[in-house]
């Protein structure tokens, strides 16, 4: 049996570990501090291969292995803190966020799937844009979307974030977007033959106000023209990010 005093310095030793382990993560940025936690998390937890050196799989050799999307906790109650932390953050990394294939965007299709290990690891679609076919590293954002899947033989759906750039995330909405233009140029050309009917009507009766009353109108709806773009793309993109 362990002597009182071998287990208050176990205890001592274990505490002191993990206070170092917290001040040397603190000092990492985002994607360091990633790279930490999946290095550990392969350390603690023995994984037989080096993730970094299995060949890339396709959206549907994924599929066909069953990757299950929604993980399973484990309860370890012998684990240490920094085990605890790592394990929680990888699995925590699979129902987080999914990647998308916008090669139908113009059509209004976006397609999901979760991510495969690799790019976990890589950090792909977490410090990567998620679009499956875009390496961009600068001006990320993140969006929430629903993401509808079959698994275990059933139908599921979950919020998921799918992390993008500028240009991708203006392809999640490009669809809305134009279809909205459609409809406020025939909002506009249906207004503004009214109004001409009516600049018409009052001309033949003799009215001289219409001109000036028309110039007035125009004026309103040129500066509607200039700011109503932006304001409605961000009103398509509000409530988007987590």
């Amino acid at each position: 049996m362990a002597s009182l005093g071998s287990l208050k310095s176990a205890i001592f030793d274990k505490e002191e570990r993990k206070l170092q382990y917290q001040s040397h993560i603190r000092g990492l940025n985002a994607y360091d501090r990633h790279k930490k936690f999946i290095n550990d998390y392969v350390q603690f937890y023995g994984h037989a291969k080096n993730v970094q050196d299995v060949p890339i799989k396709t959206d549907q050799d994924t599929l066909r292995e069953g990757y299950r999307f929604i993980l399973n906790e484990e309860d370890d109650m012998d684990s240490t803190w920094e085990k605890k932390l790592v394990k929680r953050y990888y699995d925590k990394l699979f129902k987080e966020y999914c990647i998308a294939d916008m090669s139908h965007y113009k059509k209004g299709k976006i397609g999901l799937r979760w991510r495969t290990e690799k790019e976990v690891v890589s950090g792909k679609g977490q410090f990567v844009c998620g679009n499956k076919h875009c390496d961009e590293k600068d001006g990320l954002g993140s969006y929430e979307v629903n993401f509808s899947y079959f698994e275990d033989g059933e139908n599921k759906q979950a919020l998921v974030k799918l992390v993008a750039c500028k240009g991708c995330a203006e392809k999640l909405v490009y669809k809305r977007q134009k279809e909205k233009e459609r409809s406020d140029a025939q909002l506009k050309d249906k207004d503004k033959r009214k109004r001409e009917r009516m600049g018409h009507d009052e001309s033949s009766d003799g009215g001289y106000n219409s001109n000036p009353d028309r110039r007035k109108k125009g004026k309103r709806s040129s500066t509607s023209k200039k700011n109503g773009h932006e304001e409605d793309f961000d009103d398509f993109l509000e409530g988007m990010f987590p």
